[in-house]
């Protein structure tokens, strides 16, 4: 809309003698209750034209629509000039813009921009809170990758520490020796179930000493397991080959297990850091910022950040006996990442318990110099409720991904069948429709949804067909290509003889130019929520434009060749976007 800008520009010159600057124009798409596709703000200019918003907006406007050809009439309500652009405009903008391959491709900007998500624990499979970070971090890669930025897809693996040791000490105990080949268990369930077996037996040790005397704090710090487990991490620190041993095996059980699961979610990744070779990161950058004064030392050899002149507290970087702390170790990780991409931008995807974590990682290499620090982003995201019963979990305590994934495939089964979307498909083919339909239906519902806010997921509101969800979406575009499917080609010179627009037509052509605008604003914010709700919206008018205007009996050739060239555009268009939240769209339903 450069072209309206500017011509305002001139009118405001011509009618009030001032000189504006194009950020001076407030420019809206026109609601849809009032005529016209774009709005222009008067309120504002009423200051130097010296007259009512309506009245300056009348002029503004018929000095537009004498001025440019692609005006096609203007109306004014209070403050708000609305302009109805001509056809001719909308049917260039189709012919010249969106149906060449070209549309909504970005050149390369240059930039590169690091997205790292995932960061699973090896001590039990992935939960529902993964699942939402993994599709949240996996279509803002997609997005930014669209928007012309160069992409590199990050996975910290969290997979040292007591909690693993816990699984393993547990194996040892209880385990009799099973893998997941004699158990029939993936990987990552079965070492979690150790480490859910290691957690109540543990219990039952505290209660035990609880009643022989000691305080709960005792009890927690004398129970045998808990000291064994403490004795295995040592070990396995001090390079005990035994303990190695063991860990590289259930982490590989667990890696395998979360493969499946990630293949089934439809994520990727392109780079893969593992928390057993950068723990030991960020002792170098403490000893640097001990000597540029951004860190000190107190009496028991801790190192601390004050942090209290920036509203936050003293945050201690380095234990009393030089071991690292999570900051530390992440301190040194993002060095590493950066040494290693020089990224413009780096986004970690985690939860909005970590918010304070993260400000303080941030400041920190701020404060060390790091010129780089300033494209560090954290992109927090809240929690995932599910209503009370709906679905158990294996471990007890929360749902895992897998168990959400089947649960998914078969409401997508019994919603589409009952709805008879699967007539004459073969048994292969219904189960890959019913996978995409419950997979669409998970990952629609978890990103139409501001990231930001916690969200109520509830598995069969997600696969309504008529409602705001995947799946409407989904069969949106198998009514386009079914509709297409019935003709043998298009035919773009009969469909240009087409040249005045129903109001419906008009809708669908300016929903569609929204698009590459759309991306961009989507990769500015990080949010898949605004490709989700615009390919939502797209879909809601591209039915009513199919329910109010005959395709494929339209009233004469021109007509049919357009609306096939329309259809087709939207088919393409909503292909992209869902491909922007990692959402396959079926061929037919």
């Amino acid at each position: 809309m450069d072209f309206i800008i500017g011509a305002t520009l001139k009118a405001v010159k011509h009618l009030y003698n001032t000189d504006l600057f194009a950020g001076d124009i407030n420019l809206q798409e026109t609601r849809k209750e009032f005529e016209g596709q774009v709005t222009i703000v008067t309120f504002p200019f009423t200051k130097f034209s010296k007259k009512s918003p309506e009245q300056t907006g009348n002029e503004i406007g018929a000095y537009l629509q004498n001025e440019l050809k692609e005006v096609a009439g203007f109306n004014v309500i209070k403050g708000f000039l609305n302009i109805s652009l001509s056809d001719d405009y909308w049917l260039k903008e189709l012919y010249i813009e969106i149906l060449p391959d070209d549309f909504a491709v970005f050149k390369p900007s240059g930039k590169k921009v690091m997205v790292e998500y995932s960061s699973p624990n090896t001590n039990k499979p992935l939960h529902l809170g993964h699942v939402r970070n993994n599709l949240l971090g996996f279509s803002v890669a997609q997005i930014l990758s669209a928007a012309g930025y160069d992409v590199v897809k990050t996975n910290l693996v969290n997979d040292r520490g007591i909690h693993i040791c816990k699984s393993m000490l547990a194996w040892q105990r209880f385990g009799n020796g099973e893998t997941p080949e004699t158990s029939g268990l993936k990987g990552d369930h079965l070492v979690g179930k150790y480490y859910v077996l290691f957690d109540r037996e543990y219990k039952v040790q505290i209660e035990a000493l609880k009643a022989s005397g000691q305080t709960e704090d005792e009890a927690k710090k004398n129970a045998p397991l808990i000291r064994e487990a403490q004795e295995m991490l040592q070990k396995w620190e001090a390079g005990d080959e035994e303990v190695k041993s063991l860990w590289k095996t259930m982490n590989s059980w667990v890696y395998a297990g979360f493969a499946e699961t990630y293949k089934k979610l439809g994520v990727s990744f392109d780079k893969f850091y593992y928390e057993s070779n950068t723990y030991i990161l960020g002792k170098d950058i403490i000893e640097e910022g001990l000597q540029k004064g951004v860190f000190f030392r107190k009496a028991d050899n801790s190192v601390w950040i004050d942090l209290t002149a920036d509203g936050l507290d003293e945050k201690l970087v380095l234990r009393s006996d030089g071991t690292s702390v999570y900051m530390t170790q992440d301190l040194g990780t993002a060095q590493l990442k950066y040494n290693d991409f020089h990224m413009d931008k780096s986004i970690y995807v985690v939860g909005n318990e970590q918010d304070y974590h993260f400000k303080v990682l941030f400041l920190i290499l701020q404060k060390l110099g790091k010129t780089w620090a300033k494209g560090l982003y954290h992109l927090s995201y809240g929690m995932v409720d599910l209503p009370s019963g709906k679905m158990k979990s294996r471990e007890g305590t929360v749902v895992d991904a897998d168990d959400l994934m089947d649960e998914m495939d078969k409401t997508a089964k019994k919603q589409t069948d009952e709805a008879g979307k699967v007539e004459g498909f073969g048994e292969e083919e219904k189960q890959h429709l019913y996978h995409i339909i419950g997979m669409g239906a998970l990952k629609y519902f978890l990103l139409k949804v501001d990231p930001k806010k916690r969200l109520l997921f509830d598995p069969n509101e997600s696969v309504d067909f008529q409602g705001h969800t995947g799946p409407f979406i989904q069969y949106t575009h198998a009514r386009i290509r079914s509709v297409l499917s019935r003709v043998d080609g298009l035919d773009s010179n009969k469909a240009t003889e087409y040249n005045q627009l129903a109001p419906e037509e008009r809708d669908l052509i300016v929903s569609l130019t929204q698009f590459p605008e759309i991306i961009k604003v989507a990769a500015e914010g990080y949010s898949p929520a605004v490709v989700a709700n615009y390919v939502y919206e797209l879909a809601k008018i591209y039915n009513k434009f199919y329910h109010e205007k005959s395709i494929l009996q339209a009233e004469d050739e021109a007509a049919k060749q357009f609306r096939l060239q329309l259809s087709a555009a939207a088919g393409k268009v909503i292909n992209k976007a869902m491909a922007l939240l990692g959402i396959e769209v079926p061929e037919r339903m």
